[in-house]
């Protein structure tokens, strides 16, 4: 399953973005109001938990400087990624644009797709706290 945000221009450098998205703990500050739990744990990681949804763990999986930050889930049951890619526009102005990225069987998949798409544009929305 692939899902992507519309893209998004923040009145931000490309680094000041990819500084804050590196930083797993400020992603509590990009969670939907229905967020019931947000714990953050040792070795760049955090759990979440959304009304009416098991509890997620995410983790930092990999980064490259400046333009892409990645999160993996840190279980199996539920394997996918979250990449946040972040372009330049100017010195001052930056493009990023979140993708969910999952192995789901079909019936998963056709359950899922609603609540992760409304989740990722509820993140990507806000971005514009950065």
């Amino acid at each position: 399953m692939h899902i992507e945000s519309e893209k998004k221009i923040l009145a931000k450098s490309q680094k000041e973005i990819f500084e804050f998205l590196k930083n797993v703990g400020n992603f509590e500050k990009l969670m939907p109001e229905t967020i019931e739990k947000f714990e953050l744990l040792p070795e760049e990681s955090f759990l979440f938990q959304l009304k009416g949804m098991p509890t997620i763990k995410l983790k930092l999986d990999k980064v490259e400087a400046d333009h892409l930050v990645v999160l993996a889930a840190a279980s199996d049951k539920l394997p996918f990624t979250l990449r946040g890619e972040i372009s330049a526009i100017s010195d001052d102005e930056s493009e990023v644009q979140l993708v969910f990225e999952g192995e789901f069987n079909s019936m998963m998949a056709m359950m899922i797709k609603n609540p992760i798409q409304k989740f990722i544009t509820t993140l990507s929305d806000n971005l514009k706290v950065i």
